[in-house]
């Protein structure tokens, strides 16, 4: 089990590198209010015109704002997370001290992003979502099993938004350069998450089609699960299904990028 208390290390010193940011974790906490506080009012006047849109309520709609904003830094959904140094790492030619390291590459990011997401869910989502809980109607549940359920649901979103990420990442190898991936990311991120509006309250073939893509594991399973709109087996089957299969596509590129390894600088 020496394995388990390593990547569990990796995942602590992940947790511990944020938090010492602490002027970026408050103005993190201070932008994700605003943003909330612009898009409830939105939310509002948008299901006072079209009420049950996206067979959402008001109170519904409210709670899908508050949450998305929770888990906008936890899931990096606009990208930022390992991704961004693993890309830098790549570019620079350091990506080969960590193919030396006695541990597995994929995992060993994959920890950290964990430990990542961990200390934005604590230190920079809570308090945007208890200011939403405080002062708008929200639709909470009461039983402690759908809390349960929200978090396995939570932790599933951001292994798929890992293993997103990372494809993103290992994709420098050929191209040398992130900027442009990571400009993908970002706009594939927040539109395909339903950050800008309920994937539910998309229409027609797009509806459907953005809701089985795995986007749709990030912000739309874990509100659906907590809201009770769907089924939590039902919601863990669709996230497993995509962390799973992006993750073993990942493996495949990772072992593609290391058998002819090119970076900058060497």
């Amino acid at each position: 089990m020496g394995w388990v208390r390593l990547y569990a290390a990796v995942a602590v010193g992940g947790f511990r590198r944020y938090a010492s940011y602490r002027a970026a974790t408050a103005a993190g906490v201070f932008t994700n209010t605003v943003f909330g506080l612009i898009l409830v009012y939105t939310y509002l006047a948008l299901w006072e015109e079209r009420p049950g849109l996206g067979g959402y309520d008001q109170a519904q709609a409210v709670t899908y704002v508050w949450l998305g904003q929770c888990l906008f830094a936890t899931l990096a959904i606009q990208g930022g997370g390992a991704e961004k140094e693993l890309m830098d790492r790549i570019r620079t030619g350091e990506i080969a001290v960590d193919l030396y390291r006695p541990v597995d590459l994929q995992l060993w990011w994959l920890a950290g992003d964990v430990g990542r997401a961990l200390f934005q869910l604590l230190g920079r989502g809570v308090v945007p979502f208890l200011i939403g809980w405080l002062f708008f109607p929200m639709a909470l549940p009461t039983e402690a099993g759908v809390w349960v359920a929200f978090a396995v649901a939570v932790l599933l979103a951001a292994v798929v938004s890992f293993a997103i990420r990372y494809l993103a990442a290992l994709s420098v190898f050929w191209l040398l350069d992130g900027k442009g991936v990571g400009q993908m990311v970002m706009i594939a991120g927040v539109f395909f998450s339903g950050m800008v509006l309920p994937l539910n309250a998309f229409p027609g073939a797009l509806g459907e089609v953005v809701r089985v893509l795995p986007w749709a594991a990030q912000l739309q399973m874990p509100a659906d699960v907590l809201m009770g709109e769907t089924g939590a087996l039902r919601a863990f089957a669709f996230q497993a299904a995509w962390a799973v299969a992006l993750l073993a596509v990942g493996r495949l590129v990772q072992s593609a990028a290391t058998r002819r390894v090119v970076v900058q600088g060497g």
